[in-house]
């Protein structure tokens, strides 16, 4: 296959503070691997804690600016990186495919939807609304909204242009300065959007870009007085250690972590629906998403019929480069991804698991320099398994047999994850005992999509606090502020 490169070779490979675009202090740089073939195609900038400082102070500078600007003229920036993104929504897909895998038509969905989340929040932001409240005779309760300033947004690899638009535009809205962080596997896609915002006119320092040493990069955010939000999705530890390293300097904190999602398909399940809406889901991303359907329970009285389905569609789902037609899953990110999930594979079929199709890395061919692995179904999987555990991200479907709705909701809830969560059922009073029953911050009814521009996106337990998308996004932008006006003072000789 001939790969067209131009976009890669257009993205900027520098740090972007202060609305310049510069090299590192350290002058190093990092290589930038196309998972689907194992070529370095590009270099960027390695920056650390020294460009981080610079950066908050850029930022710093920039938040009276944009705070104080008048949310028409706000709005109307936003809405111009809304119309670019929209307008470079293919460049942008191609530049995300060939440095983190995904599907070319997956790629250009993400980067639309971002747009959309962009285009949505320059709406909202005109209904950060306050409130007066009843006081006394002469007095004026006033609750009204505040930015909080400067704000530290760490995003990972998996939705390299989606995590950036979701926590920039609620940050924007509610007038608050950036200093983003992406992951050193998906830095063009985060420079690409940097420069649209900077060609859309949004002044100087509201948007700041630090690629590199990820430990020094988030000691500084986390350890700065002046930034007063750390928003973060990635793994469960780090969002640990980025909560205990932000405890001494009081900053809020929103964290999206790790999922392990149940999908529960009940007796009365439409089957045909339930096996195709899981495949699409598991596969989108090959697995890799912190709402992918991790543990599948399936009722023993339809669960020949099910797991033969399911095992008939896996199959066909077809396994390539992302920048091939008709792909429909890529490659996983890295080399230890696949070692991950070998070793859980191994330990499921060494403990009574079936393995039902796939499970071995794919080499051949094509797939031979890539981080290939072959979809995965495993039949019997019970509690006494380490996947049963542990967070899959990958192109893995453990299938567990239950007998009642009781039982399948405690064996959902015994994890220390509480993300997103699916069930399937015709029942409108096992639907209402289902969702209620769920300890997970989402969950999908007949319906294998929980996330939405406008509908709040986050977890309990150990996924995390805090909420994306929605009014419910924005609150965790801003400040509560109470004043209370005395309009009747009296006049003391």
């Amino acid at each position: 296959m001939t790969i067209n490169n131009s976009y890669v070779d257009q993205a900027p490979k520098q740090l972007f503070i202060g609305g310049k675009w510069i090299d590192a202090e350290s002058m190093e740089v990092d290589d930038v691997v196309n998972p689907a073939t194992g070529e370095v195609i590009a270099q960027v900038a390695h920056g650390g804690a020294a460009d981080t400082e610079k950066a908050i102070e850029a930022a710093q500078a920039a938040f009276p600016v944009w705070s104080s600007m008048p949310v028409d003229e706000r709005a109307k920036i936003m809405r111009k990186v809304a119309d670019l993104i929209t307008e470079k929504a293919d460049e942008l897909a191609e530049i995300m495919t060939i440095e983190q895998g995904k599907p070319l038509a997956q790629a250009k969905g993400e980067v639309l939807g971002g747009a959309e989340s962009v285009r949505w929040h320059a709406e909202e932001m005109r209904r950060i609304y306050g409130e007066t409240i009843p006081g006394p005779g002469g007095h004026l309760f006033l609750v009204k909204k505040e930015p909080l300033g400067v704000v530290g947004a760490i995003t990972p690899w998996n939705f390299p242009s989606s995590m950036i638009t979701r926590k920039i535009s609620p940050a924007l809205a509610g007038g608050n300065t950036i200093v983003l962080k992406p992951s050193p596997e998906t830095p063009l896609s985060a420079t690409s959007l940097m420069k649209i915002f900077q060609e859309a006119g949004i002044p100087d320092g509201v948007v700041n870009l630090v690629i590199g040493d990820a430990p020094a990069i988030g000691k500084a955010l986390t350890s700065s007085n002046v930034v007063r939000k750390i928003t973060f999705t990635g793994s469960t530890g780090v969002g640990k250690m980025l909560f205990g390293q932000s405890a001494d300097t009081l900053k809020k904190v929103s964290l999206e972590l790790g999922g392990h999602a149940p999908f529960i398909v009940f007796d009365d399940a439409p089957v045909d629906q339930a096996v195709t809406d899981l495949v699409s889901s598991k596969f989108r991303n090959n697995g890799q998403v912190c709402t992918s359907p991790n543990r599948i329970f399936v009722h023993e009285s339809i669960f020949d019929e099910f797991t033969d389905k399911l095992v008939s569609a896996v199959k066909k789902v077809k396994v390539g480069n992302g920048l091939e037609e008709g792909v429909d899953a890529g490659p996983l990110i890295r080399e230890d991804a696949i070692g991950k999930i070998q070793r859980q594979i191994n330990d499921s079929v060494e403990k009574g698991a079936l393995l039902a199709t796939g499970g071995k890395r794919l080499t051949d061919g094509d797939y031979a320099n890539g981080y290939y692995y072959a979809p995965t179904v495993l039949i019997g999987v019970t509690n006494k398994m380490d996947i049963f555990y542990q967070e899959t991200f990958g192109p893995v479907l453990p299938v567990i047999k239950f007998k009642d709705t009781d039982e399948v909701i405690n064996m959902a809830n015994d994890t220390n994850y509480g993300l997103a969560s699916y069930f399937y059922t015709l029942d409108l009073k096992r639907i209402a005992k289902v969702s209620q029953g769920l300890q997970y911050g989402m969950v999908g009814v007949n319906s294998n999509t929980v996330a939405y521009t406008q509908t709040p996106f986050g977890g309990v337990k150990h996924s995390g606090f805090g909420r994306e998308n929605g009014h419910q996004g924005i609150d965790d932008y801003v400040n509560v502020k109470f004043i209370n006006l005395n309009y009747g003072i009296k006049q003391f000789n």
